[in-house]
C-alpha cells in the first residue's frame, strides 16, 4: 500500500524566499524532483504490533536534537535532480532546529582516505581519485551547496568513510555528545550509501535516529525505498519533513 505522505510537489508548493534561493541556483541544472517514497503498510503493521505504535520516537526534545546534513556538496547536488529537490526541505529542517534551540551539523567528504590502496583496487585509479576529491577544497562551510546557507553557529565536519558515525571517520559523534545531543535527524545524499551507513552507525552508537524520507536523495526510487525499508525496520524512524518539523515544534 502506498504511503499517505507521498507527494512529489509538496516541497515546492510551500517554498519560502530562502528556499527559493536554494532552487534558483539550480536553474541551469536538472529539474528538482522528490523520490516517490514508500514504506509498505505491512511494515507499519509489523512495528505497531511490536511496540504498539507506528513510530518509535513520538516525543523529541529539540534542544537535544541535531540535523545531520550529509554530502550536500556541488559534486553531488550539481548533477542530481533528487538532490536539488530536497534543498527546500533541508532548509526548513535547519531553520526549525535553530529556532527551537537544536543543532545543525554539516558533513562533507574528506580527501584523506584511511585505506587508499584498497579504494584504488576497488574503484580503479581514476574513479578513486574522483571520489577522493568529491568534497571540494577550502573551509567546510564554503564547500556545502551555497543555496543551503550554512550559518556560523552550525557544526562542520569532514568524514573519511561513508558513515559519519563510523569510529574514526569524523569528530561528529563526540561533538554531538558534548552538546548533549541524543537524537539525530538524517538528511543528504546518497540515501543508500552515506546516509544509510551513517544512520546505521548512529543507532549502533546510541543515538535515536530519524531518517527524513523527503530529505534524502538517491539515484533511483528503488535504491531510496530499499534504504527506507531497512532503516524503518531495524535502525530508526522514517518520517517526512512535515512530521519532523511538527515534532520539533510540539
Amino acid at each position: 500500500m502506498a504511503n499517505d505522505h507521498r507527494c512529489i510537489t509538496r516541497g515546492f508548493d510551500r517554498m519560502g524566499s530562502d528556499q527559493g534561493s536554494a532552487i534558483a541556483t539550480t536553474a541551469t541544472g536538472p529539474r528538482p524532483k522528490l523520490h516517490n517514497w514508500l514504506i509498505e503498510q505491512r511494515e507499519y503493521d509489523r512495528q505497531e504490533q511490536r511496540r504498539g505504535r507506528r513510530h518509535a520516537y513520538e516525543v523529541v526534545d529539540p534542544r537535544r536534537t541535531a540535523l545531520v546534513v550529509i554530502d550536500m556538496v556541488p559534486f553531488f547536488v550539481g548533477g542530481s535532480g533528487y538532490c536539488r529537490g530536497i534543498l527546500p526541505n533541508i532548509i526548513r529542517l535547519a531553520d526549525a532546529l535553530r529556532t527551537a534551540g537544536g543543532a545543525v551539523a554539516w558533513v562533507v567528504p574528506g580527501s584523506d582516505q584511511p585505506h587508499p590502496d584498497l579504494t584504488r583496487e576497488f574503484f580503479g585509479e581514476e574513479v578513486a581519485e574522483v571520489f577522493r576529491t568529491s568534497g571540494g577544497a577550502g573551509s567546510i562551510s564554503e564547500r556545502v551547496w551555497a543555496g543551503l546557507s550554512p550559518q556560523t553557529q552550525d557544526l562542520y565536519f569532514e568524514k573519511s568513510a561513508y558513515s559519519a558515525f563510523f569510529p574514526g571517520s569524523s569528530n561528529l559523534p563526540a561533538a554531538l555528545r558534548a552538546n548533549g545531543i541524543d537524537t539525530v535527524v538524517i538528511t543528504g545524499t546518497l540515501t543508500n550509501i552515506c546516509c544509510e551507513s551513517s544512520a546505521r552507525d548512529a543507532y549502533a552508537s546510541g543515538f535515536r535516529v530519524i531518517f527524513v524520507a523527503d530529505g534524502t536523495a538517491a539515484r533511483r526510487d528503488q535504491d531510496h525505498n530499499a534504504t527506507l525499508h531497512s532503516i524503518y525496520r531495524s535502525f530508526g524512524d522514517v518520517r517526512p519533513t512535515d512530521e519532523v518539523v511538527s515534532l520539533l515544534s510540539a
